[in-house]
């Protein structure tokens, strides 16, 4: 006699289980790549048995992206008023690095919440900026408390954004060291030179020059995803059609453009590095001047590359290893007590400290923000 099968028993945390998928599949695909079938699958549910817990991916989508300051605000709360920066900054470092695939989602996806959900999110965030800020005050007592406290949480963060493969005690070691030495930074000793060369942006002198100087401040001012061939077009002076003449689509423009820039900065880093006798200074000063330089290029590569098909993808991140593998060697030459895997994290973080300080000064570019920025990325890598 064979015996029934026995009735699927629903998890009683589901609807956890399809938030922890869903800002997975957010923050490697980006939102508007993302499919709701996509996620179900990653629960092992059907579609229609997700749409039972949300109404629809929007609804899914900002419930992950307040889930991660969420859990940041009740880590921070857990911390008695009077701890030491050590102490706070080693709460935020355990929650992100737990949720490190899903913690992509807070740091360049909000940008799709509605207006009231992005206050809401925004509100939390300035909470654990000032948590922070508050025992900085306390244990740093110089001006720019906040600058640095955005700045470490920015070398924290930072590994949401990469898939280095490196032990959970041992990164969480690292990233709270790195924010440590952020926090303490003296931004008035001016270790790093504030002027280095760029090269030139490229003149717009052929139609297809023109249509990608015209598309990064439209999808930097709408998102990737509302700019329509129709709004590109109109910039440049074409109808519709005529974009196909010089790009197959609107994500070749993008990736095209990333690949421009991504030139520049090899340029920069190679001109900048001859006959440098402190490397990593040239290195971090040109990485400094290059992102505020081309801040709204560098906010639309970090929010929409992600979702781009691989094919276009591939030469994106290849160009990225290449320039990272040029820190890794330099960041290991002047700290031979770390090993590669240590030297990458490091060198994420330090982009994520350029990011988050950069946001925080609206970049707005000054020979001081550079110097500002600059020497916070040297105490990320420990230098």
């Amino acid at each position: 006699m064979t015996a029934e099968p026995a009735a699927a028993v629903r998890p009683r945390n589901r609807k956890q289980l399809i938030v922890e998928a869903g800002a997975t599949v957010f923050s490697e695909r980006g939102y508007h790549a993302a499919s709701m079938e996509e996620i179900a699958a990653g629960v092992g549910i059907t579609a229609a048995a997700l749409y039972r817990h949300f109404p629809n991916k929007y609804a899914l989508f900002a419930e992950c992206a307040n889930v991660m300051a969420d859990r940041l605000v009740a880590a921070l709360d857990e911390v008695p008023p009077d701890a030491a920066t050590a102490d706070v900054l080693a709460a935020v470092t355990r929650v992100t690095v737990a949720h490190r695939a899903a913690g992509g989602v807070y740091r360049w996806e909000a940008r799709y919440l509605d207006r009231d959900d992005r206050r809401l999110l925004k509100g939390k965030f300035a909470h654990v900026v000032g948590r922070v800020a508050d025992v900085v005050r306390r244990e740093y007592p110089r001006p720019g408390e906040h600058l640095r406290a955005v700045a470490a949480l920015g070398a924290i963060g930072s590994i949401t954004m990469h898939h280095n493969s490196i032990g959970r005690r041992r990164v969480e070691d690292l990233l709270q060291a790195s924010a440590l030495r952020v926090v303490a930074t003296d931004g008035s000793a001016g270790r790093v030179a504030g002027v280095v060369e760029l090269p030139a942006r490229p003149v717009p002198r052929t139609r297809r020059s023109e249509i990608l100087a015209a598309a990064i401040p439209l999808f930097e001012r709408d998102g990737f995803a509302a700019v329509t061939n129709g709004m590109l077009a109109e910039a440049v002076g074409l109808v519709p059609s005529g974009l196909y003449r010089y790009f197959p689509g609107k994500a070749d423009i993008l990736a095209a453009a990333c690949l421009q820039a991504a030139d520049l900065l090899a340029q920069a880093v190679e001109h900048n590095l001859r006959g440098a006798t402190d490397p990593l200074a040239a290195l971090t000063a040109t990485y400094v001047a290059y992102s505020f330089e081309h801040s709204a290029l560098n906010s639309v590569a970090n929010a929409e590359v992600v979702g781009l098909p691989a094919g276009l993808r591939r030469p994106l991140v290849a160009a990225q290893r290449e320039h990272i593998a040029v820190w890794e060697e330099h960041l290991r030459q002047a700290r031979p007590d770390l090993d590669a895997r240590q030297a990458r994290v490091l060198v994420h973080a330090g982009f994520g400290v350029v990011v988050e300080a950069g946001r925080y000064l609206h970049w707005q570019d000054s020979p001081e923000h550079r110097a500002a920025v600059a020497a916070l990325l040297m105490s990320a890598l420990g230098r």
